[in-house]
């Protein structure tokens, strides 16, 4: 049995890892913190954990959460760069939510984001947390950068096509939609139901700070720089990413295609390559830790469309996040992780 603590209980994501950590057989949540319901019982604000989360909030104190065996950080962007150099001191594993440790250039991560990193020399420190990719680093881990929504469901569809090299990756394309509890749970007029309901739309076309994390973790997987055009959108939906991503063949392949995709992903428990001429739908993965994909060559051209599919908040964020936990810790890695996608 571990003790757990959570940085920023209040939004979307924290109220997802509670979720899922009172489903956990060998966690404790100790530490829940919010500096505006300081004192509340957490179960006051989210009633649907009643019988489930026994706990109080409490404010982010240092010596508080040192007394936890892992801290996972549900905050806004430039909070947890703040804290975790103290909690690693204190022999304390953190798992990052938000972007501050995903970006190694230091640099390119102040102009994304808009400020100075804080703990710079952290960053070569941090493994990134899409198990998919890098398991055995996460289970030796002590600082978890876990991935962002966008570039999870991006990151795994493409990821087997880049690894072997099967594309053109200068003139990759990667059209996604999203949810609106992407957003995340301040008030918004952006994100008003009267606002997004009926409607649809595309936005930061020209630049989304998900990019250079996914651009990093391609070019990576490829051994080289590749190129990205990136656009997401906001549907009138409050889970679900849908990522349509294409590619140019460098040789046809169509035929080995969904073989390939079967046995890339044949050992990992949370990606389901479905049949061929199957399409993911959002539905099916709401409230899981799944990502669906599919792998289609349309009219037999030579582009490749690749379909992945996930709920943001829970491989896109919580649920990935106790994912690393498990591995972190030797746990069952479906451990808190075993709920079927709600339907409808």
């Amino acid at each position: 049995m571990i003790r757990v603590g959570i940085v920023g209980g209040t939004g979307y994501t924290g109220v997802e890892l509670l979720r899922i950590l009172a489903l956990h057989d060998e966690v404790e949540v100790a530490v829940v913190t919010s500096r505006s319901d300081d004192g509340m019982r957490v179960d006051a604000l989210y009633p649907n954990l009643r019988g489930n989360i026994d706990v109080c909030f409490t404010r982010p104190d240092v010596d508080t959460l040192a007394s936890c065996d892992v801290v996972f950080f549900a905050t806004p962007n430039g909070i947890a760069m703040l804290m975790a150099e103290q909690l690693l001191a204190r022999n304390v594993k953190v798992i990052d939510l938000s972007a501050d440790f995903r970006i190694k250039d230091a640099v390119d991560w102040g102009k994304w984001y808009g400020m100075e990193h804080a703990s710079p020399d952290l960053i070569a420190d941090a493994v990134y947390g899409l198990p998919e990719i890098n398991r055995s680093q996460i289970a030796n881990a002590n600082l978890i950068a876990c991935p962002g929504c966008y570039p999870t469901a991006v990151q795994l569809g493409f990821l087997p096509l880049i690894e072997q090299g099967l594309i053109d990756s200068r003139h990759l394309i990667a059209d996604v939609k999203s949810g609106v509890s992407g957003a995340g749970r301040k008030a918004s007029v952006a994100t008003l139901m009267s606002e997004t309901g009926e409607s649809f739309k595309a936005y930061a076309s020209s630049g989304h700070r998900h990019l250079p994390e996914i651009v990093q973790g391609l070019s990576m997987a490829a051994g080289k720089q590749v190129g990205l055009t990136f656009v997401p959108h906001l549907v009138p939906m409050i889970r679900g990413i849908h990522a349509t991503l294409y590619a140019p063949l460098e040789t046809d392949v169509t035929a080995q295609l969904q073989a390939l995709y079967e046995q890339r992903y044949a050992n990992e428990l949370f990606v389901d390559v479905l049949p061929a001429g199957v399409h993911p739908d959002t539905r099916n993965v709401r409230g899981s830790n799944n990502c669906q994909i599919a792998v289609v060559v349309p009219q037999g051209g030579d582009t490749v469309v690749v379909l992945s599919v996930i709920d943001n908040l829970v491989k896109g964020a919580a649920g990935q996040a106790v994912q690393n936990m498990n591995l972190m810790f030797a746990f069952n890695e479906k451990q808190g992780l075993q709920t079927m996608a709600l339907y409808p």
